[in-house]
């Protein structure tokens, strides 16, 4: 008897009381699998064994494990929260935090790299983070860089916290107790005096936090780079009103000739 007219698995499939397999239910099962192995964890079999399904069944709704991520990425990553109110410093902060906060919930989203297709949630967080740029007066190129910078080191970042979960949950040693146990590394540097003179002063104590540290730090930049875009934009004579020719490198003119450039400095002088 074939498998076309075998009663039993006229019963199986007329008795079987499992949910319906659908790609909605595919990509929660395999978020569950990466948020507690990883993605090395991840296999298209370990997320058909937590459906109750074959690996077979599931290649019929997905072609196979890098679409399969993608689906996951765009899943998690869902619509992005608009802060309210804020300057556009404070809400690309914002913008970076819940990155960071979303790559803390799900780790293995810091260990999706290479190549991979964005989706409409992917798409939607750039689309928000450029548009908090887009009209500070950065050039289109700057808007795109700036914020592929941030963008690259919440990557970072939230890699770093990764990689110590990980180092921590297989030895079972967090990253303080295994610094904290270095001794004979720390008789050695007394050879560097730069090193030992900046532990001796709680250098290494980590009172701030290397994220936010960092953040404000690229924040500045951009902020240095908006305010040169400023002084750019305004063509006009700070003092007399006229038009300035701006040259085609260097620093930008604030004003249209010598002299008014003296009486400029004659006024900032006298006052």
């Amino acid at each position: 008897m074939g498998k076309a007219d075998d009663p039993d698995r006229g019963v199986e499939l007329l008795w079987d009381d499992r949910p319906a397999l659908s790609l909605d239910r595919i990509v929660a099962a395999a978020v569950e699998v990466a948020d507690a192995e990883g993605l090395a964890g991840l296999s298209m079999r370990k997320v058909a064994e937590r459906l109750g399904f074959t690996s077979m069944a599931l290649y019929r709704h997905v072609p196979g494990r890098g679409h399969l991520v993608d689906l996951m990425r765009d899943a998690v990553l869902g619509q992005p929260v608009e802060a309210s109110g804020g300057d556009w410093r404070s809400r690309l902060a914002d913008f970076a935090r819940q990155a960071l906060e979303q790559r803390k919930r799900h780790q293995w989203l810091a260990e999706v790299r290479g190549r991979h297709v964005p989706g409409p949630n992917a798409l939607g967080h750039y689309e928000h983070a450029l548009g908090i740029l887009v009209d500070t007066g950065l050039t289109p190129a700057e808007v795109v860089a700036a914020v592929g910078l941030v963008a690259r080191f919440v990557d970072a970042e939230a890699l770093a916290l990764v990689e110590a979960a990980r180092a921590e949950q297989s030895t079972g040693v967090s990253d303080d107790e295994w610094w904290g146990a270095r001794d004979t590394l720390y008789a050695r540097f007394d050879r560097y005096p730069v090193l030992t003179g900046l532990w001796e002063a709680g250098g290494f104590d980590q009172s701030m936090s290397p994220f936010e540290f960092g953040l404000d730090r690229l924040l500045d930049g951009i902020e240095i780079l908006i305010r040169e875009r400023d002084v750019t934009r305004d063509e006009t004579c700070q003092m007399c009103g006229k038009p300035v020719e701006q040259p085609t490198s260097g620093r930008p003119r604030a004003y249209c000739s010598r002299g008014c450039q003296q009486r400029a400095y004659r006024k900032r002088k006298a006052t």
